[in-house]
C-alpha cells in the first residue's frame, strides 16, 4: 500500500475535521489537506517529470506546508528524503547527490529567519533547472485520485543518519516498514482518536515526523507550534489550549519542559503524552519529571534503521511504583514492541542468556530494507534478517531491555568493560550536576581511564573532591573519574545528542 492512502481515506470520512494547525489556528481540514497534497503531487508528475520511485529531498523547517509536500510526494508515488533543517547547506546538498534527488524543496530560502508564513511557497530547486514553486490549491473534490500504486516493499522514505563519526548513510525506508511502525504505536506506545493533537515541536525530519501516520489514519490534528520549534512556555500553554496533545521530544527537551512547568507551578496540564527517545534518559531524570509532571510518559527505543521501533517502556511502568523491580524497569528502555524480536550477542554473534550483557540486535516488519547504495555497512549491520543495532545492553528474565552504551563508547581499563552510562547515572544523582558525559581517555598504564565531563548547576562550586566521595558511595571504585572537566555546556548534534566524538578531540586537542 502506499501510505498517502491514509491521507486519502481520512479526508473521505472526517473531510471537515481539523487537519493542520499553527498554533491554534486551523490552516486545513482533511479534505483541504488531502487536496492540496493531491495537487502538490500531481504538479511533480505534471511540471518536474517525477516518476513513482524517484527521490524529493524536503530541506525545511518545521511547518504545515512540510506535510502536505510530504504527502505530495507519495501521492505522486516518489520517495521523501526529509533533511534537517539545520545542517549546512553543503551537508544537505552531499545528501541530495547521494540519493541521486530528482528534486529538493527548500523553505524558507537560505539566510530567512523563521519558518514560512501561511501561503508562502516553498522553493523548488533541480539540477540544470531554475527555481520554481508551486502554488498551495484550495478545498478540491473529496478523494482526489491519481496516487501512485506503491507496494509495501517500495521505497518511502530514505532517512540520513546524522554522520556523527563519517558520512551520513541514506536508510531505506518502505511503506510497509513505515505501516508495521505505525502499527506498533497503537499496541506498544499509546492510544489514537480523531480528538488527539499531534504536536511536532522536534524536527518532522525525524522522529516526531515519523508519528505523522497514524495520527493521519485515526484523523487527529497535527499541530506546528507558531515558533516553527521547541519552546517550553509555548508548548505548556498549547496543551492548555488545544488538550489531549501527545508529541515526541528528546530527552534534552524533557528536561526544559520540566523544568519550564516547575517554574510556573504547572503539570502540562493538556499534555495527555510525552514520548520521549533517541538519547538517553537518566534514571534521576525521569523521577524528577514523574515528580514535576505525572503519568504522563512513555519511552521508546529504536534507530532509524528501525525507526522508533525497537522497544518501548510504556505508561503503566513508569506508574508501577509498588513493584519490586520499579526503578531497575524504570531505568530500563522497556520491552520489544509487538513486530519486533530483541535478543543479546557475543562478540562472535552467538545469542546471549537473560542477565548477559552484548550487543542488542533486532529483527521484524520494521527493520529497514537497507542502506543506500552501500552493500559493506549493509553486510556488517545486517545479518541473516537481524539488524546489529552497535548498542549494548542486556535482557532481564522478564524481557526488559537495559542500555549500557553504543559499543564504540565501551571504556576499556586494566582489561575491564566500564560503561559510561553507569558513571553518568551515578553523577546525576549529585544536586550540583546538571549534565555529565563520561569518555574514555587513552592512558599507558590501564589503556583507558574515565574523565567525566560535567556541567553544573548555575551557583555550584567545583569540587573533584565531592564528585569523587559521590561516586564511591554509588559505584566501584575503579569505575569512579580519574579526572573531572567543568563546562559550560556539552556539544550536541541537531537531535540533541551529546557528541562524545567531540569531547574526544577537544581533551586529545
Amino acid at each position: 500500500m502506499n501510505v498517502a492512502d491514509w491521507l486519502a481515506a481520512s479526508a473521505r470520512l472526517r473531510p471537515e475535521a481539523p487537519a493542520l494547525l499553527s498554533g491554534t489556528r486551523v490552516e486545513a481540514d482533511y479534505a483541504t489537506f488531502a487536496a492540496r497534497a493531491a495537487a502538490f503531487g500531481a504538479a511533480l508528475a505534471r511540471d518536474y517529470a517525477i516518476a513513482p520511485g524517484d527521490r524529493v529531498a524536503l530541506f525545511m523547517t518545521n511547518c504545515t506546508q512540510y506535510l502536505e509536500c510530504l504527502y505530495g510526494i507519495w501521492w505522486a508515488g516518489a520517495v521523501a528524503i526529509p533533511i534537517n533543517a539545520k545542517l549546512h547547506g553543503r551537508e544537505a546538498a552531499w545528501i541530495c547527490r547521494d540519493a541521486d534527488a530528482r528534486l529538493a524543496l527548500i523553505a524558507p530560502p537560505p539566510g530567512a529567519a523563521g519558518p514560512p508564513a501561511p501561503g508562502d511557497r516553498p522553493r523548488l530547486w533541480r539540477a540544470g533547472a531554475s527555481a520554481g514553486g508551486f502554488k498551495r490549491g484550495g478545498r478540491a473534490a473529496r478523494g482526489a485520485g491519481g496516487r501512485g500504486a506503491r507496494a509495501d516493499h517500495d521505497l518511502a522514505w530514505l532517512f540520513y543518519t546524522s554522520g556523527t563519526t563519517g558520512r551520513p548513510k541514506g536508510v531505506m525506508l518502505s511503506h510497509g516498514n513505515l505501516v508495521a511502525m505505525s502499527l506498533c504505536y497503537l499496541a506498544d506506545v499509546d492510544q489514537v482518536s480523531s480528538d488527539d493533537a499531534a504536536l511536532y515541536a522536534a524536527p518532522l525530519s525525524h522522529g516526531a515526523g515519523l508519528y505523522n501516520f497514524i495520527h493521519i489514519r485515526c484523523g487527529a490534528r497535527h499541530v506546528v507550534p507558531e515558533s516553527g520549534g521547541f519552546d517550553p512556555d509555548e508548548v505548556l500553554d498549547l496543551g492548555k489550549q488545544l488538550r489531549n496533545v501527545a508529541m515526541f521530544a528528546a530527552p534534552t527537551m524533557v528536561r526544559r519542559l520540566v523544568d519550564a512547568a516547575k517554574k510556573r507551578g504547572e503539570s502540562g496540564d493538556g499534555i495527555r503524552t510525552i514520548v520521549y527517545g533517541g538519547g538517553p534518559m537518566y534514571l534521576a531524570d525521569i523521577r524528577g519529571a514523574i515528580a514535576v509532571m505525572g503519568q504522563r510518559f512513555v519511552q521508546i527505543y529504536g534507530q532509524g534503521e528501525s525507526p522508533m521501533t525497537i522497544t518501548s517502556l510504556q505508561r503503566e511502568w513508569h506508574g508501577a511504583v509498588d513493584h519490586p523491580r520499579y526503578l531497575e524497569r524504570l531505568a530500563s528502555v522497556g520491552t520489544a514492541q509487538s513486530a519486533i524480536s530483541v535478543r543479546i550477542t557475543d562478540a562472535d554473534g552467538k545469542p546471549l542468556p537473560a542477565g548477559e550483557t552484548g550487543e542488542i540486535e533486532a529483527r521484524g516488519p520494521t527493520v529497514m530494507l537497507g542502506y543506500w547504495n552501500n552493500p559493506s555497512a549493509n553486510a556488517e549491520t545486517l545479518k541473516d534478517g537481524w539488524l546489529r543495532t552497535g548498542d549494548v545492553g542486556r535482557l532481564d528474565n522478564d524481557g526488559f531491555l537495559t542500555l549500557s552504551d553504543r559499543s564504540k563508547d565501551v571504556i576499556i581499563s586494566g582489561g575491564t568493560n566500564i560503561y559510561p552510562r553507569e558513571v553518568e547515572e551515578a553523577l546525576l544523582t549529585h544536586p550540583d550536576i546538571r549534565e555529565v558525559s563520561a569518555i574514555g581517555v587513552a592512558d599507558p598504564e590501564w589503556g583507558e581511564t574515565v574523565v567525566a565531563c560535567v556541567v553544573l548547576e548555575d551557583g555550584a562550586a567545583r569540587s573533584d573532591a565531592a564528585l569523587d566521595a559521590h561516586c564511591l558511595n554509588a559505584i566501584a571504585r575503579f569505575k569512579r573519574p580519574k579526572r573531572y572537566i567543568y563546562l559550560d555546556q556539552l556539544p550536541k548534534n541537531n537531535y540533541g545528542k551529546v557528541l562524545k566524538t567531540e569531547l574526544r578531540k577537544m581533551l586529545k586537542e
